[in-house]
């Protein structure tokens, strides 16, 4: 009879203590809305004792000290960084300044989440939503140069797990895989395009060429190499790119008015026309009045 009842405790033990390590991201999720940093790091700290190598651990630290970081502050601009910003006027009624919120980093805390999230690339490589939360923090503190490298470093591995990439709780991505992960690339180079900081053109060309490296067809690849070019007025070289894109892709429109307009700039207003007319020909309502537009524009010069 004690035998009988040692084992139903040990059974009793052994489902608790399963129940209690499943259980862990569930208590994370709940502090972590509550704000209750306390309770999470107490948390973490027993989830780190008792499943060490747990992806969902490394991610959940992450998520911890990002949000310790973050900081909202009231300042007062120049200009108007949102919809929600209070517009401040003088006497006269003009507006001499805006009010309103921004967001800091702590560098510190920030650090520690991206330790804990390199321990947890390190263990699980496969996880893409560990490589992509660690870029997206990066693009916060606009550090471009390492930002760029860890897009790299994704690119060179999605070559050699043959974009077998999982995300959260090790699930498959149910999206196409190479597809899903190029666009969100592609996001992460227009984000460096839109600072407006022609130093970073050479980011996203680095980026765009190792892409081609294994993906030689790639379009927004090649249009993008084609960009960083044009931008500096290396037309020579911009409009290569545009050229193999246009074989590739030949009825592709937006490859089409890149061309036109490289030539245009070039001063080579014959092509730009015969460039123009394709789009007539191929493309949609839009890009065919676009197109008729442009033609108008240069047959007068």
């Amino acid at each position: 009879m004690r035998n009988i009842l040692l084992l139903l405790l040990l059974i009793t033990q052994s489902c608790k203590s399963q129940t209690e390590k499943t259980d862990f991201k569930t208590k994370f999720i709940k502090y972590y809305e509550e704000n209750n940093t306390d309770a999470q790091l107490q948390l973490l700290t027993k989830w780190e004792k008792s499943k060490p190598n747990d992806a969902e651990l490394f991610t959940s630290y992450f998520n911890y000290y990002f949000k310790k970081s973050r900081n909202e502050i009231i300042a007062l601009s120049t200009e108007q960084t949102s919809k929600e910003t209070l517009a401040l006027k003088n006497s006269l009624g003009e507006i001499s300044g805006f009010l309103g919120s921004q967001i800091t980093y702590d560098n510190l805390e920030l650090d520690k989440g991206i330790e804990y999230i390199n321990k947890g690339i390190k263990k699980h490589p496969n996880r893409l939503d560990m490589r992509f939360g660690k870029i997206h923090v990066l693009g916060l503190r606009k550090n471009w140069k390492t930002f760029t490298n860890e897009i790299i470093k994704a690119v060179e591995y999605s070559n050699k797990n043959s974009n077998n990439w999982t995300w959260t709780d090790n699930k498959e991505i149910e999206r196409p895989k190479q597809e899903y992960f190029l666009g969100n690339i592609q996001t992460y180079i227009n984000q460096l395009y839109n600072t407006g900081d022609d130093n970073l053109l050479v980011n996203m060309r680095d980026i765009s060429t190792k892409i081609l490296e294994f993906h030689p067809k790639h379009i927004p690849s090649l249009s993008n190499v084609s960009i960083t070019y044009i931008l500096i007025g290396n037309y020579e070289k911009g409009i290569k790119p545009l050229l193999k894109a246009e074989k590739i892709e030949p009825k592709d429109f937006i490859v089409l008015s890149n061309i036109a307009q490289a030539y245009k700039l070039m001063g080579n207003t014959k092509t730009s026309i015969e460039y123009y007319n394709k789009i007539v020909d191929i493309g949609d309502i839009e890009a065919k009045e676009f197109a008729e537009n442009e033609i108008k524009k240069l047959e007068k010069k």
